[in-house]
């Protein structure tokens, strides 16, 4: 479990306590916790997660215990609104990797990743390393059993590092953060979704053009058009959202 919630800046979405910081504040913070040594769990969440958390109890609890949650996706920002909440923009898994890849970098830090393929992960270690020369990347892929979990444990203590980049996918990374976090003591872990991918170029993240016009979800269903069961998860939100807005 994580420790008690240290961000007060915060505003409930459908049980979801969201962070109502800033980027700019945020990352801040990150940076702040990251150089520290309390054990903390960040959580991007976008509306599949929220309407995700309604049906998984577990998923439910680690969302209302994280030390922060981020708005990650524009339909959150749009929620806030409609509910009136102080939430000012998006604050994506995407967008805080490069400031806090720079701090580590600038501090000689070492980066764990886990996730992706094998090769994936490889890449995005050496991309990555290619970019920032100072910054201590280690890692290992996103597949492994569960009795190869006691290993892995023992590898992320013995690399000590300062942040923790989970990318095994909506709940899984997350659950997997809040179980074992405590017993890792590493100072920030975060999951990643698929970012793993997109630093080795396996997957290219959506155009600027996509992303100023806060449709990525759109770019992600064009290229990956099976992600549309996942997708539905939009309109459920929206609903939703309008229901507890007009108390019916």
């Amino acid at each position: 479990m994580n420790m008690p919630k240290t961000v007060d800046n915060t505003f409930d979405i459908l049980g979801v306590p969201f962070s109502t910081l800033s980027f700019a504040e945020t990352i801040n913070l990150l940076e702040d916790w990251m150089g520290g040594a309390v054990p903390r769990q960040v959580v991007t969440a976008n509306p599949e997660i929220v309407m995700n958390a309604r049906e998984d109890k577990e998923m439910e609890r680690i969302l209302q215990q994280a030390d922060l949650v981020t708005p990650d996706g524009i339909g959150i920002v749009y929620a806030a609104k409609i509910l009136g909440g102080p939430i000012r923009e998006r604050v994506t898994g995407a967008d805080i990797l490069p400031p806090l890849f720079r701090k580590a970098d600038r501090e000689g830090w070492t980066v764990y990743l886990l996730g992706a393929s094998p090769e994936s992960n490889r890449l995005a270690q050496a991309n990555l390393s290619r970019l920032y020369a100072n910054l201590k990347l280690t890692g290992r892929d996103g597949f492994f059993r569960e009795e190869e979990i006691p290993a892995l444990l023992s590898d992320i203590r013995a690399a000590a590092p300062k942040l923790l980049l989970v990318g095994l996918g909506l709940g899984k990374q997350e659950k997997f953060i809040a179980k074992y976090l405590q017993d890792l003591q590493v100072p920030l872990a975060i999951g990643i979704g698929g970012c793993i991918d997109v630093y080795a170029g396996t997957v290219k993240r959506a155009p600027v053009l996509f992303r100023k016009l806060n449709i990525e979800w759109l770019y992600r269903l064009l290229k990956q058009p099976s992600r549309w069961r996942r997708q539905l998860a939009l309109p459920k939100f929206a609903l939703t959202v309008l229901l507890k807005r007009f108390g019916k």
